[in-house]
């Protein structure tokens, strides 16, 4: 058969253990085949072959040869038993692949929850009821001026305008009411709906969060402020990129791939509210207005402008101000004449979900110096009060979400979440989601890990596992020194689960991230680690991490615990704010224009501090600039830290 022939053809593949079955084309990959049929399969890198999570075990020969990313990421064994990475695999026929467990996304704990901040409600849409004079020979106004007038006398509401939709339907709906209606008005000047009778006690509003991993949706009582429903759920765009970048990367490929990312997160927003809908009974012609925050690159996807020049440099959005949408136009099933307001950005890498999270914890107007960490893949920093903020974007990368370590995984059922280490015995103790047998390892127990292993001097101060220590935990793997977590006769996945060199490494490159962007925005400002009055932890991982072991392993500068907050997620609850107060939405646009965003890279000390930033917890040069040599040769964990590795550990 001819090869082009070849490429029209259909083979049917089957996912075990779940026996769906999809056909696909002849040199698809398998990784497009599991999206196909709604296969939970894990790809952080979005199919660019370089995280090494989306094994699969494939039955047959009718694949393509082993690709130089899959000998570099599965081990030899793996190979040998039928590993395959889906991404890299394609389909020359009929075949049956089985998912392990281990490369399953499975229900992820998601945070929705957040820091409450008291917001006076007084949205954007009011409902108003009138009861209107009919017509007569000596009253021969027309409709329209007949509505417009009752609600100027009545409400005292001048200069209103009617909308389209509103004035075609208003002649039958007057009479059919018997002249008694209420009118639905957008910032008191324009009329976007009419209902019969008094509807004024219904009026509700969406707010919704959509990150980078999950989306948060928030159904609110316009005229009270008060939350009546929460749902949320993963954001339907991971399988295309669980990153921005690849994410970014994906939507600048072509204008169907960019109107897919906006599709499947508006279906996924629609499919929260479904939810919300179904729990409260509330009609979605009663829900008038939304709000929406994300980082810039899921603004842009959400609004279905192109991000692709918010990755490149000099990273500039499409749009910084707020931008205002009417819900027919996006696709969202709120009533189709209400309004999305999408909340402003700072920058390229400052989202307006960093806008909202400014809102929920004040820091806009607050005397106190704050700083607030929004811990994820693209940690956002914010330093000031109510004189200046700064802002910056650390890259510390998708290790806090399991990628690119050996047993990492997300915030799942069986993810193990808490560690403890005996510092004589180096037995362990840990605690996994849902205290069911463990699958892997999630960020908040990789922090722990690494605090633990400092502790008991199993890694020193440079990261460095201790090969001297007479351990059966200590142990020589394929890829070096490794630590074992739990034995496989424990875990889910019948496999030892360790720690290995090279995921201690990825953690130091995280946190250290995440403490120079603290690092440099402290040094712009002229302030050091007693100057900062309050820290905010906000977002899905830092509500779980443990923050003396993020601060014993260096992930924010050494500032006493009693000033550390846990804010949840606190860009939802600035999302919230900005849907029942139209005054949040002008203190919003305030913010987003005096935020000074400080692009790290062009700092002249960057390199050096990151450097600094990657020992445990790190290096004080500016304290003790003469032993910077002693950095580059340090060999085992001391028995003392030297005076340049400002902590406060306790052993």
């Amino acid at each position: 058969m001819k090869w082009g022939y070849r490429f029209m053809e259909m083979f049917e593949l089957v996912f075990q253990p779940e026996g769906k079955r999809v056909k696909v084309a002849f040199g698809s990959t398998i990784l497009e085949a599991a999206k196909a049929a709604g296969v939970d399969l894990t790809s952080i890198c979005g199919g660019l072959g370089a995280c090494g999570k989306c094994k699969v075990i494939v039955e047959g020969k009718n694949v393509s040869p082993l690709t130089q990313a899959e000998r570099k990421l599965l081990l030899e064994a793996e190979i040998s038993l039928g590993y395959r990475l889906a991404c890299q695999t394609l389909v020359r026929g009929r075949m049956v692949i089985r998912v392990p467990e281990e490369s399953r996304t499975g229900k992820q704990r998601l945070q929705v929850e957040g820091i409450e901040t008291r917001a006076e409600p007084n949205p954007c849409i009011k409902k108003y009821f009138v009861m209107l004079t009919k017509p007569t020979l000596n009253d021969i106004r027309s409709d329209a001026d007949r509505l417009l007038d009752a609600l100027q006398a009545t409400y005292g509401l001048e200069g209103l305008k009617l909308g389209y939709e509103a004035l075609q339907r208003l002649p039958l709906l007057l009479r059919e009411s018997d002249w008694k209606i209420t009118a639905v008005i957008w910032k008191e000047n324009l009329v976007v709906d009419l209902e019969p009778g008094n509807t004024s006690a219904r009026a509700f509003g969406y707010a919704v969060d959509i990150g980078t991993t999950k989306i948060a949706g928030y159904l609110l009582d316009l005229n009270t402020g008060r939350v009546v429903a929460v749902d949320s759920l993963m954001n339907p765009q991971i399988p295309y990129g669980e990153d921005v970048i690849s994410r970014i990367t994906y939507a600048s490929s072509g204008f169907s791939e960019l109107s897919k990312l906006q599709q499947v997160v508006v279906d996924g927003i629609n499919q929260i509210l479904k939810v919300l809908l179904e729990k409260t009974g509330v009609k979605r012609w009663e829900i008038y207005e939304m709000t929406v925050v994300g980082n810039t690159a899921m603004h842009h996807l959400f609004l279905g402008i192109n991000p692709k020049y918010v990755a490149l440099a000099p990273y500039p959005p499409v749009v910084k101000s707020g931008v205002n949408i009417k819900a027919k136009e996006i696709g969202v099933d709120i009533n189709p004449n209400g309004n999305i307001y999408a909340l402003p950005v700072i920058g390229g890498f400052i989202g307006a979900d960093t806008v909202a999270v400014i809102l929920a914890t004040e820091i806009y107007k607050r005397k106190d110096l704050c700083m607030v960490l929004d811990i994820g893949t693209n940690t956002e920093v914010v330093l000031g009060n109510e004189s200046m903020i700064l802002a910056c974007s650390c890259a510390s990368g998708p290790a806090f979400e399991g990628a690119h370590i050996k047993h990492g995984m997300r915030a799942a059922a069986g993810a193990i979440e808490k560690v403890k280490i005996d510092p004589y015995t180096l037995e362990v103790q840990y605690w996994t989601i849902d205290g069911v047998k463990p699958f892997g390892i999630c960020g908040s127990a990789m922090v722990d890990a690494v605090a633990e292993m400092l502790k008991a001097g199993i890694i020193d101060v440079s990261g460095m596992l201790n090969k001297d220590i007479n351990s059966p935990r200590l142990r020589h793997g394929e890829n070096g020194v490794e630590f074992v977590l739990a034995w496989k006769d424990e875990t889910a996945i019948e496999k030892d689960i360790i720690i290995t060199q090279r995921d201690i490494r990825e953690i130091q490159l995280a946190k250290a991230a995440i403490h120079t962007g603290c690092a440099t925005l402290m040094k712009k400002m002229n302030k050091g680690e007693a100057d900062v009055d309050l820290v905010f932890i906000a977002g899905a991982f830092g509500s779980y991490i443990n923050p003396e072991n993020a601060r014993i392993i260096g992930m924010y500068p050494e500032i006493a615990l009693d000033k550390v907050r846990i804010v949840g997620n606190a860009a939802g609850t600035g999302a919230r704010m900005t849907l029942i107060s139209k005054s949040m939405r002008d203190v919003a646009e305030e913010v987003s224009r005096r935020v000074k965003y400080v692009e790290l890279g062009a700092e002249p000390d960057f390199q050096a501090e990151f450097f600094n930033s990657q020992f445990i917890p790190y290096a004080d040069l500016t304290r003790y600039p003469e032993t910077s040599c002693l950095l580059k040769n340090l060999g085992k964990y001391p028995k003392k830290l030297p005076p340049i590795f400002d902590s406060k550990i306790n052993r």
